[in-house]
């Protein structure tokens, strides 16, 4: 876990390179910081996220009624006839919320994935971010971060993965690293307690 002079290092560091970072002392302050921040009668994409799932904010959204949520048009959808029209929902949602797999003290953020398919949000499509973090996810560098992800990160997802979808495993098949940002448009919350990969 990060200390207090690592993490304001690193929220520094985000911020001079356009991220806007702040910290939560818990989840559940995580979850206030996070719905502060979503109008009324967004469109909201939760990200599958263990994090997320955890302080309670993948449900808010889902069943509040307080949002129109991506996810759950998703999943009323048919793949095999609205594939397309899927990609192009889940790709640009007004605002996308989830987590990441390391955070680097200079201000870079990883992210992993076995699809890809939170990845064009992230990069650009999603005109507002939010990331949720457990502060146990702040690493030196970038270097440290993808040693993070392969042998930490990876073996927990690939059984999460196992018990979700009764697949033999996940992979690290896209790889995403964010050194900079144009500012307002990406916020990261760092949680004091160890949350997520």
């Amino acid at each position: 876990m990060a200390n207090e002079s690592k993490i304001e290092r690193t929220i520094s560091a985000l911020k001079a390179n356009g991220i806007d970072a702040l910290v939560a002392e818990n989840g559940e302050e995580a979850k206030r910081k996070i719905l502060e921040r979503l109008p009324v009668g967004a469109d909201v994409m939760s990200m599958t996220s263990v994090t997320l799932d955890a302080i309670g904010i993948s449900k808010e959204i889902q069943d509040s009624g307080k949002f129109n949520s991506v996810s759950k048009k998703l999943f009323s959808m048919d793949r095999k006839t609205q594939s397309s029209e899927m990609r192009k929902i889940g790709s640009a949602p007004d605002w996308a919320i989830g987590s990441v797999h390391a955070v680097t003290e200079d201000g870079n953020v990883l992210i992993a994935s076995a699809s890809g398919s939170q990845l064009p949000a992230y990069v650009f499509g999603a005109a507002h971010v939010i990331w949720a973090v457990g502060i146990q996810k702040i690493v030196k560098n970038i270097e440290e971060g993808i040693k993070r992800i392969y042998e930490y990160s990876l073996p927990l997802e690939s059984e999460r993965a196992r018990k979700a979808y009764g697949v033999p495993g996940s992979s690290v098949n896209k790889l995403l690293i964010i050194n900079k940002e144009m500012p307002g448009r990406i916020t990261l919350i760092f949680v004091k307690e160890n949350l997520g990969f």
